[in-house]
């Protein structure tokens, strides 16, 4: 086949970049931080409350109605989802609703997202409520919601309901609700902490190792122990919360050996509120595109309920669980507590992750959808004060919420502007309405809650195509979910992330390798096991590692190496050992022979015709190596060139060259990077070719014609 024509690539001339010291980078970033100027100072407070940017070009008459609906729309939710998600973080209904009122005012300010609806999300308040519930634990209180005994010294006031609870152990008076929020609050000041700490340092990256299939296995997860959590207000029955690992597994034991004590009208209002719920959701989904605003069915649901219960007495008569008394108004800001702090320092790592991680992700997402930019820095800054500030005023942990974020944009959210409304909304409950949530039966929350896990166990519907997509994302999706079920939340996260990293590093231990045969009449080279009619190069091996060399798939690299070309050089060095000792025997024996015939005998046993001359390594999907991997190209150079074969390179990237470079691979000064490195395979393939040829001509000179010369004899 005649060769392709191609334009031969001169040898480049690498850039000279001057490399800063570090401390002279340091200096720099330092002075330009701490520098002070009116500029900076404005620029600084711009970035900090995005607000003032936007807020002036307000676009009264086109973003108004947007704004206003959606921010009522969604305030008409927050109320029911406030008073429902205490019962995941273990507090009072109240600290709900003022975890909604204060999130929404400080993403306002602090927020770049046009769409995002940050306050309490499902997830989160299932995380904060077991640290809540395993420090009430240890602090003596009992988890049962009828009980309020322990290691504490109670007393009760003739004239009040409320009990008032002296805490030896921590020296201050506190009931169990107070020490409750008290320690949400601590750890939602640390939560806040963190994640300043991550903005200011730059830790974002961070959230990258939490991939979208171990971020819904985890929330599948987490689900399945929510609706566990939550089974017993729908059938009445008063369990403490299963403390440690195995919460899914014990909760349903303990559930079905109490069964028997099932309270029936809780059991037939959570029946009632589910179906409903249900279905003014599948009624949603199916006309959407008619409606113009959600269905309002948990506000309906709620408030149907509380009056059926307030008329019918079920608390007194029925023995219904009910939400109680919710003060109106705000309590006095107070100081998280210090002393609470390194109790729950650790708990708090994995809850500002997963906060900061769904609020870019959400925010990101929805500004790509209505065509405009986020900074993710800004925004985890945005929710660390979002935790920061509430925690002062007895709120817990926040995160944007995905179900509220789509409501938001499907309702025309132009900006910011409708969380405000939405907070007014929380307000004027808090002023005015809450006291008449009082009959409010628990169950009914407890539904709320469960309907709204419907998106996240409708992921199990996903598997089939996540399987047939990627097996790798589907087993991480089930191994996430599973941790997240059977062992714990905070676990199922940790076992997502390590598996995760665990599934690249397999991937890149035993990656793809191929030998690479030519595109007739090209200069191109493919897989020649994934295409067909390419074309073997004679006595040339073109093998292509897909992935980067280094110490973990090190041997690897060279099994399949030595397998692909058919040739492995220790094996072919010990293979002539053999021979020449043999050789070496055979001479003996034939003492008499001369010392031209024992060579003769040596090399006839101890050589061998190769159908290989040039093994071409192809890097082009090899982004780097590591000291291992130098060292291993450096061998194979040295063991292949003992056995008459040469080792090229082609389509190395310059990290991969430097760091052969630097272990000297190309020689003293690089002097043999022109003969060892190409820059594609179509050029390394010529130089085999003409080297071959070159070599051939030296080894076997073509004899040069003798005169011809005529000898005649005389008689």
């Amino acid at each position: 086949m005649e060769e392709a024509k191609v334009t031969e690539v001169p040898h480049l001339e690498r850039r000279v970049r001057k490399r800063k010291e570090p401390m002279a980078i340091l200096k720099t970033k330092l002075s330009r931080s701490l520098s002070c100027s009116m500029p900076r100072v404005k620029t600084t407070l711009t970035g900090l409350f995005p607000v003032v940017l936007w807020l002036p070009k307000y676009k009264l008459k086109e973003y108004i109605w947007g704004d206003l609906m959606s921010g009522l729309v969604i305030g008409i939710i927050l109320v029911p989802q406030a008073i429902a998600y205490c019962l995941l973080a273990g507090v009072d209904p109240i600290y709900g609703l003022y975890t909604s009122f204060f999130a929404n005012i400080i993403y306002f300010f602090m927020g770049t997202s046009r769409h995002v609806s940050v306050g309490i999300f499902s997830l989160m308040s299932l995380m904060v409520g077991q640290v809540v519930d395993r420090e009430v634990y240890m602090a003596g209180f009992d988890l049962d919601d009828t009980k309020a005994d322990g290691i504490l010294n109670v007393t009760v006031d003739s004239d009040s309901s409320a009990v008032n609870l002296t805490m030896g152990a921590f020296g201050m008076e506190c009931g169990k609700e107070c020490y409750a929020i008290s320690i949400a609050a601590a750890m939602t000041f640390l939560v806040g902490i963190y994640q300043v700490l991550m903005a200011v340092f730059r830790l974002g990256f961070v959230s990258i190792y939490l991939s979208a299939p171990m971020l819904d296995g985890f929330a599948t997860g987490a689900s399945f122990t929510i609706l566990t959590v939550q089974a017993k207000y729908l059938l009445g029955l008063k369990i403490p919360r299963h403390q440690g690992y195995g919460t899914v597994v014990v909760t349903w034991i303990n559930i079905l050996s109490n069964i028997q004590n099932t309270n029936y009208c809780d059991l037939i209002t959570s029946a009632i509120c589910i179906s409903v719920l249900v279905a003014g959701k599948e009624l949603q989904e199916r006309f959407k595109d008619r409606l113009k605003i959600p269905l309002p069915t948990e506000l309906v649901v709620v408030a149907i309920a509380t009056l059926a219960s307030h008329f019918g007495d079920f608390h007194r008569r029925y023995d219904s669980n009910v939400s109680g008394a919710i003060p109106t108004g705000f309590i006095p800001p107070k100081v998280p507590s210090f002393g609470l702090m390194p109790r729950v320092a650790f708990d708090a790592i994995p809850l500002a992750v997963i906060s900061f991680a769904f609020t870019v992700s959400l925010s990101e997402m929805f500004a790509k959808k209505n065509g405009y930019t986020v900074r993710p820095n800004q925004e985890m800054m945005a929710i660390a004060f979002c935790n920061i500030i509430p925690s002062f005023f007895h709120c817990f942990t926040t995160s944007a919420a995905l179900a509220k974020t789509m409501v938001k944009d499907s309702m025309g959210c132009q900006t910011q502007v409708s969380s405000i409304v939405s907070a007014f909304v929380v307000l004027l409950v808090l002023l005015f309405f809450a006291p008449l949530f009082y009959s409010l039966q628990k169950c009914v929350l407890a539904c709320i809650i469960i309907v709204s896990l419907r998106g996240a166990l409708r992921k199990f519907r996903d598997v089939p195509s996540k399987w047939r997509i990627s097996k790798m994302d589907a087993v991480v999706w089930m191994v996430t979910m599973s941790a997240s079920a059977l062992i714990s939340v905070e676990m199922g996260l940790v076992v997502g992330v390590v598996f995760s990293m665990l599934c690249i590093i397999v991937q890149t231990q035993k990656p793809k390798v191929s030998l690479l045969g030519q595109i007739h009449d090209t200069a191109h080279y493919e897989d020649m096991e994934e295409y067909e009619n390419l074309m073997s190069l004679p006595k040339i091996k073109i093998f292509r590692f897909q992935a980067p060399l280094y110490y973990a798939n090190n041997d690897f690299f060279l099994k399949s190496l030595y397998k692909a070309v058919g040739l492995s050089p220790f094996l072919e060095m010990t293979r002539r050992r053999k021979a020449e000792k043999k050789g070496e025997t055979l001479a003996a024996k034939e003492g008499g022979r001369a010392d031209k015939t024992n060579g003769e005998v040596k090399v006839g046993l101890g050589s061998r015709e190769f159908d290989l001359h040039t093994i071409i390594l192809d890097c082009s999907a090899m982004p780097f190596i590591d000291s291992t991997g130098m060292q291993t190209f450096k061998g194979i150079l040295k063991d292949y060139k003992e056995v008459g074969v040469t080792v090229l390179l082609a389509s190395c990237n310059t990290t991969v060259i430097d760091s052969l470079s630097q272990g000297s691979f190309f020689g003293k000064a690089d002097k043999d990077m022109e003969n060892l490195s190409f820059y594609t395979v179509h050029a390394a393939v010529r130089f085999a070719n003409d080297r071959a040829a070159s070599t051939s001509e030296l080894s076997n000179p073509v004899p040069r014609e003798l005169p011809s010369c005529r000898f005649s004899i005389q008689p």
